[in-house]
């Protein structure tokens, strides 16, 4: 891990047109936390409440299968990242600061179970509940030969950056960089092509944030600028999201309207 460094990006809200298209979700993915793509499918769990299974569904919201898997546990699953050989499944949700056993799951092309990275916080050294605590993290993205971590930081509403090799073994992790993204964060991805890397969030009023770290690879952590986007909806709480292009992007929310979790085209303009 690099030295940790003293630098702080600041966000604000950009004026811009989202046009976001709705399509209802089944009960049974009503937690949905993380997002990915195979093939025409999306890929989708739920976080705690639900066996340690993966969903697979169409652009119509329509379920087409499952696998559960019996060497694993869904503690808080809160998202799945994955590049050409690997998916990561991040068991990382703590919400009280409470948890000893962080992990994520490494899953090979056809889902086999490959083997476990088990994580723990540098800074953290009580496990105490804690309400308002900085040792929750939600968002999980694969850049290069790397994951990259993006804490949910309830004590100062900014998003501190984790670096996390992708083999297993037991990781300490210190912050390379801390974003202020004025907002719980709650989903991450990156792609490699676009050299894209995007998140979601949300505030304690319930205000929906989507975020856009451009050129985020060639820019470097000491240079990264961060752009921060009302989502126009609610009542909502997004939890995943998936790039499509550099302008079109999937989101999903899990249940909250008349019991329903959503997935959403969000398509971004300037």
């Amino acid at each position: 891990m690099r030295k940790l460094l003293a630098f702080l990006l600041f966000s604000s809200t950009i004026v811009a047109q989202i046009t976001l298209t709705t399509i209802p979700l089944p009960k049974e993915i009503e937690e949905t936390s993380g997002l990915e793509r195979r093939g025409d499918l999306f890929i989708t769990h739920n976080d705690s409440g639900d066996e340690p299974r993966i969903y697979f569904f169409t652009e119509d919201g329509k379920i087409v299968k499952s696998i559960e898997f019996f060497t694993m546990k869904n503690k808080d699953w809160e998202d799945i990242a994955a590049d050409e050989n690997h998916y990561y499944i991040a068991d990382t949700g703590n919400n009280f600061a409470t948890r000893e056993n962080l992990r994520i799951y490494i899953l090979d092309s056809d889902f086999n179970y490959e083997g476990v990275i088990k994580i723990k916080y540098a800074a953290q050294t009580t496990f105490s509940k804690e309400s308002l605590n900085e040792y929750d993290a939600e968002a999980l993205a694969v850049v290069g030969e790397e994951l990259i971590l993006f804490s949910k930081n309830r004590k100062t509403l900014q998003s501190a950056l984790y670096r996390i090799p992708k083999t297993p073994g037991e990781y300490t992790l210190r912050p390379e960089t801390f974003l202020a993204t004025n907002a719980l964060v709650t989903a991450a991805d990156y792609n490699p092509a676009l050299d894209l890397m995007v998140l979601t969030g949300y505030t304690f009023n319930g205000d929906q944030f989507f975020y856009t770290l451009k050129d985020f690879v060639k820019r470097g952590w000491e240079n990264l600028e961060l752009k921060r986007y009302l989502i126009p909806v609610k009542p909502a709480q997004i939890e995943a999201v998936k790039i499509d292009t550099t302008s079109r992007f999937w989101v999903t929310s899990e249940s909250e309207e008349k019991g329903t979790p959503r997935l959403f085209l969000l398509e971004l303009k300037e």
